[in-house]
């Protein structure tokens, strides 16, 4: 592989891992396809990187449930979607003489929920993380 395809690929892995970053706190991004792009493009470009992506404390979970397809569990699904719903709350404060952003920002908030509670729940001893 080229030097400069192996860097274009390393950096665009950074900028994926930072948009999953901004997925985290933002509920209208969404983590984990950003995450697993990433990963594709560290293990093409750097196994240090790749390496460091899965075993990161904040990103190495979502990579980890998306291959064994271990699932999210009940208590983490309700703090996500209490979290998504405070801070549509609060970008709709905001926005509140706007009618059109406020219907998109619900119609966000309930695509976003649905597809919350329809990932696959994961039951066992890991039920907190």
């Amino acid at each position: 592989m080229s030097s400069l395809k192996r860097t274009a690929l390393l950096l665009s892995g950074y900028v994926l891992v930072a948009f999953g970053a901004v997925g985290i706190v933002l509920p209208i991004i969404p983590t984990t396809p950003f995450l697993i792009a990433a990963a594709i493009c560290f293990a093409s470009s750097s196994p240090r990187a790749k390496e460091w992506l899965e075993h990161n404390r904040f990103f190495g979970e979502y990579i980890e449930n998306y291959r064994t397809g271990a699932g999210v569990s009940g208590a983490k699904k309700v703090r996500m979607v209490i979290f998504l719903w405070i801070m549509l709350a609060v970008s709709g404060y905001f926005m509140q003489e706007r009618m059109l952003v406020l219907l998109i920002l619900l119609a966000v908030g309930l695509a976003v929920t649905a597809h919350i509670l329809l990932l696959k729940t994961r039951h066992g001893s890991d039920q907190t993380a």
